[in-house]
């Protein structure tokens, strides 16, 4: 009995810390993005409602959203069909597709940027100088952290036995890898998801050194003239990647109760 209560204690007291760590920051950001500049205290919303109003911030924002959407959209078309191929036809090839997907881990971003900004001149030449262009950089920068997730989604299951037996039923290739294999490893791919959108919303270096304005380059260039602009305008990208953190928890959750029902 002492010793559950005394863990009880102990659980009590490191949930605390955690939150003290965690949240005395953000209540530091909040409190300085609504404080009123000059010696009158008080509070004031005009730092958030910015975001809105400011044409330049707010088309910062829409392109930083398009580019976590197209890189999520362009990262599961390339990488869940090259990894169920390779692991159910070529599975020799899966170290080789292991250290292609891992290597722009071990390669610093500045360098990736500086070897990728000639072939940009030509990428920002036939398809405009749109921050968008910047979809096909995300999508080699996510590549390690997307391919850990819905490849230990794929261990998970027993891909050659289902695949064996759509295609004893006559299922194409395409029906295997959409209807048979893809259902089977969501929490994989709503992970990687959720990664790469994390990473495009607080990348920093593939923008600005290929000049781009996206939503950190932005909140950086904001903060040498409206510091509380910035800080409110990064919390709200966090507490936005927190709902993404949310909604995907709950999502999986619902997925496995299906599953188990079933």
């Amino acid at each position: 009995m002492k010793q559950s209560t005394s863990f009880r204690v102990v659980r009590a007291i490191l949930l605390l810390a955690f939150a003290a760590y965690f949240f005395v920051p953000l209540l530091a950001m909040f409190d300085f993005s609504t404080q009123v500049r000059g010696s009158a205290p008080g509070r004031t919303w005009a730092n958030w409602t910015f975001m809105v109003e400011d044409e330049d911030l707010r088309s910062s924002i829409i392109a930083s959203l398009l580019l976590a959407l197209f890189t999520v959209v362009l990262m599961v078309a390339l990488l869940v069909p090259t990894m169920v191929w390779v692991r159910l036809r070529v599975p020799r090839a899966t170290r080789l597709i292991e250290f292609l997907c891992l290597l722009p881990l071990t390669i610093p971003a500045l360098v990736i940027v500086v070897g990728i900004s000639n072939v940009y001149s030509w990428v920002t030449y036939l398809l405009g100088d749109s921050a968008l262009v910047l979809t096909f950089a995300y999508v080699v920068l996510v590549l390690p952290y997307s391919y850990r997730a819905i490849d230990a989604s794929l261990s998970a299951i027993d891909a050659v036995t289902l695949s064996e037996a759509a295609r004893s039923l006559g299922a194409g290739w395409s029906t295997v890898i959409l209807r048979i294999i893809m259902p089977n490893i969501t929490g994989g791919i709503l992970g990687a998801a959720f990664i790469a959108v994390a990473l495009v919303l607080g990348e920093y270096v593939f923008a600005s050194l290929l000049h781009f304005d996206t939503l950190p380059v932005a909140m950086a260039s904001l903060y040498k003239n409206n510091g509380p602009a910035a800080m409110a305008a990064a919390l709200a990208s966090m507490g936005l990647v927190a709902l993404l953190l949310v909604g995907l928890t709950f999502l999986g959750r619902d997925r496995h109760k299906q599953g188990a029902s079933s």
